[in-house]
């Protein structure tokens, strides 16, 4: 082991090259895999005539493939369908598809959660529909679904290091070039890892009980 070379100026600026890329994919990952959860959960809870059944399958067929072959199928097959993206785009859309696939179905599970007398409540007072998911079953639902979601999109900035495989600049495959140099600085490069890792999902873990706490108190006051 060598720290000290390991730990050089040159290396460290080059990790954070790759610590940028990582904040960037997770970023804009999160950003739309949240939206579109939410979109496909509501979509999925209202059980709209075969919308509803079609997006299911979808989710289903999702959720139940390696997220390592879908960042394969939007970065490689996608150009032969005439859609081409390139390594970061091809990521963070895979990265989107599947967590959205993932959230949906924590979201829907949470919207179920939440007793039908409450929606009945509603909709017997004049509202519509649309007010009582907004006022009523959504807030309910991010509150009691906040932690599990949360625990998703950790586990997204944790994913994005398979991007390695299609040589995307993040954090691991700066790693990997940094000690491919010298063997003597593998465990300096994992251990430089695991801190990394630990910060972005630890400052993003205290994000969502700050959250949690907003959230809990509007709803309260609702």
């Amino acid at each position: 082991m060598n720290f000290v070379e390991a730990f050089s100026w040159m290396n460290i600026r080059f990790l954070l090259e790759g610590l940028l890329i990582t904040v960037e994919v997770a970023f804009y990952s999160i950003i739309f895999s949240v939206i579109l959860g939410f979109i496909l959960g509501i979509i999925r809870y209202f059980e709209i005539p075969v919308v509803s059944k079609v997006v299911g399958w979808v989710v289903d067929i999702i959720r139940n493939l390696p997220l390592l072959l879908i960042i394969f199928f939007t970065y490689f097959a996608l150009p032969e369908m005439g859609v081409s993206l390139d390594v970061f785009w091809s990521t963070v859309a895979a990265m989107s598809i599947f967590e959205a696939s993932m959230i949906s179905e924590i979201l829907r599970g949470g919207l179920k959660a939440v007793p039908k007398g409450q929606t009945e409540a509603g909709l017997a007072s004049g509202m519509t529909k649309t007010k009582v998911m907004r006022y009523i079953l959504f807030p309910q639902a991010v509150r009691d679904t906040l932690p599990s979601v949360v625990s998703q999109l950790i586990a997204l900035i944790k994913d994005t290091s398979l991007a390695t495989i299609i040589t995307l600049p993040e954090l691991t495959h700066n790693a990997k070039i940094i000690y491919g140099q010298d063997t003597a600085y593998v465990i300096p490069m994992f251990i430089a890892l695991a801190f990394l890792y630990f910060v972005i999902c630890y400052a993003l873990s205290l994000l969502s009980k700050y959250l949690g706490r907003t959230i809990a108190f509007r709803t309260s006051e609702i």
